[in-house]
């Protein structure tokens, strides 16, 4: 069973900055995909960013490429989430997801706001 638990959201003005973290536990296979979603009131659930485990060969969707930066620590089954020049446009609640499998965290309210 995978437990997915994240942190560090909160209220921040515009061209502020966070780190979410992501504690992850359970069988997790080292040759996993990790990944950042986000989901905005009334709007689907969309990507943010992904991490390869083995490689740390990272993607990131255009709207937050050159803002964001995702990163892990495998030995202690951490993801994280550097947001920096944050936008009105980046409020959301934050998830981690190891793609391929079910398991979603339960996420973590980020809010761009002044």
């Amino acid at each position: 069973q995978v437990q997915l638990v994240e942190s560090g959201g909160g209220l921040v003005q515009p061209g502020g900055s966070l780190r979410l973290s992501c504690a992850a536990s359970g069988s997790i296979s080292s040759n996993s995909i990790m990944a950042w979603f986000r989901q905005a009131p009334g709007k689907t659930r969309e990507w943010v960013a992904s991490i390869y485990n083995i490689t740390g060969t990272t993607n990131y969707a255009d709207s937050v490429k050159g803002r964001f930066t995702i990163s892990r620590d495998g030995a202690k089954n951490m993801l994280y989430l550097q947001m920096n020049s944050l936008k009105p446009e980046d409020t959301a609640v934050y998830y981690c997801k190891i793609l391929g499998t079910p398991h979603w965290g339960q996420g973590t309210q980020v809010t761009v706001s002044s």
